[in-house]
């Protein structure tokens, strides 16, 4: 047996997708988070290389979250040969399984269609999983309970503790060979509309940090106020109001927000609809979810009585030839994907629609593009103009920003050995590593992808 703790990093290591961390500890293969990597088209490649490590090797896989960038490789380590068990709360597992169906869905679909019509250069092109592969990892999850050490293996024992972030996330600590480690996952906000804020670790030998927005502070405008005057601008204009999102706590803190300005009488007439299928099933799992968020039953089902939920394809062109003033939210949150493209084919070109960007666009998405002011993009195969007006609003990310992250850590009553920053794009990495040292004096690395860090252990 090993006498060392050998991790790997096997995702979000130099980029801000693709979360997966494998630590081996007195025997033992243990995986953090197992995410598919998004965004840049050498990104996404990745996620078709040979695995760097035996699947068959590895005994269990914790979650911190259900995000596709920390579960959307769940099904693939399976059909690879992965027979350990998956490890998650209540929530993380009913979304994840939401979120691996609607993923598997979308492969096969587009696998399909380059097969009809012949652009792949894959003869024949194939999903890199299907349903069935999702079904056989569906079988593997076990749910866990907050705030207990769980004993996992001999002289290895694990907590979950609450995140904020999205419904279910957890940051995860691990006790091993007298060392703990702790993987923040994604940290959420202080004050967020709908979840409470995320508790913070008291001690890590390790420290495995997210950086997502380590070099950046979110806006402190009024949220409800810019939200407002974007739709006020769209109604006097005519025009239609398209706002990508995340169909998972994004969508919901919406549909929340937009409800209270209709309850405050300051909306003008206009109809606002949900057209995203994920979206409308996790609004099941905030039903089920009452201790996880702050949501009252009453105000839950009066936001959505008031939010028309598109339930067919049928009825989103019926919503796209409706010419009036609207109100659509729609996934995918970076324009990836999803029943925003549809509007977006049609909306695009028009000089009266305004195109609301609420969240993280990561780099080589269609979102990045037009935040960045792209002057066309392509959908389908097809370049379209950008005369929309593209917005955006900074306060309504999920994730911490540089603050409230030296914050999380600032409950940290020991000195940790190393801090490894994690999930964040170069520069805001490098930011954090900076302001880390200066702040607390931590020894930290930015790790690279497939790189392994020894942890030598004390006799």
């Amino acid at each position: 047996m090993n006498d060392n703790i050998q991790i790997h990093f096997l995702g979000a290591a130099g980029t801000v997708t693709g979360s997966k961390y494998l630590i081996e500890v007195l025997g033992k293969k243990i995986m953090v988070d197992c995410g598919l990597f998004q965004g840049l088209k050498k990104l996404r490649n990745l996620n078709w290389d040979t695995f760097p490590v035996n699947v068959s090797e590895i005994d269990a896989v914790l979650l911190t979250h259900a995000h596709l960038d920390h579960t959307g490789y769940l099904p693939r380590l399976v059909k690879s040969g992965f027979k350990g068990k998956i490890y998650g709360t209540a929530p993380t597992l009913d979304i994840a399984e939401i979120i691996l169906r609607d993923s598997a869905k979308i492969q096969e679909e587009e696998a399909a269609h380059a097969n009809k019509y012949e652009y792949s250069k894959h003869k024949p092109a194939k999903p890199l999983y299907n349903l069935k592969d999702v079904d056989r990892t569906l079988s593997r999850f076990e749910e866990v309970q907050l705030d207990q050490w769980l004993p996992f293996f001999e002289g290895i024992k694990v907590r979950y503790q609450y995140n904020g972030h999205i419904l279910g996330a957890t940051f995860i600590e691990m006790d091993a060979a007298g060392k703990r480690l702790v993987f923040s996952g994604d940290i959420g906000r202080e004050e967020d509309y709908l979840l409470f804020s995320p508790k913070r670790p008291e001690r890590a030998d390790f420290l495995f940090i997210e950086s997502t927005y380590g070099d950046r502070l979110h806006s402190e405008g009024d949220i409800e106020q810019e939200l407002l005057q974007h739709i006020e601008e769209t109604y006097q204009d005519g025009g239609t109001l398209i706002i990508p999102s995340f169909a998972v706590e994004r969508t919901q803190t919406l549909m929340y927000l937009l409800w209270k300005l209709r309850e405050k009488g300051l909306m003008p007439n206009i109809p606002v609809y949900m057209d995203s299928p994920m979206g409308a099933k996790v609004l099941d799992v905030f039903h089920r979810s009452a201790a996880w968020h702050k949501l009252p039953e009453e105000d839950c089902n009066k936001m959505c009585d008031y939010i028309q939920t598109v339930s067919s394809f049928r009825e989103t062109w019926a919503i796209i030839d409706d010419k009036s003033p609207k109100i659509v939210i729609a996934g995918s949150g970076m324009v990836t994907g999803g029943r925003v493209l549809t509007y977006l084919t049609k909306y695009l070109e028009r000089p009266e629609t305004r195109l609301l960007l609420v969240g993280y666009q990561a780099e080589g998405t269609r979102g990045r593009q037009l935040q960045e002011g792209a002057h066309e993009v392509k959908i389908y195969g097809k370049y379209y103009s950008v005369s929309a007006k593209i917005v955006r609003i900074n306060g309504l990310s999920a994730h911490a920003d540089q603050r409230e992250l030296l914050n999380w850590m600032g409950g940290i009553k020991n000195t940790p050995e190393k801090v490894f920053i994690v999930h964040g794009e170069a520069h805001a990495a490098d930011v954090l590593r900076v302001k880390i040292k200066d702040e607390f004096g931590w020894d930290c690395i930015v790790p690279e992808l497939y790189s392994i860090e020894t942890i030598e252990l004390q006799e």
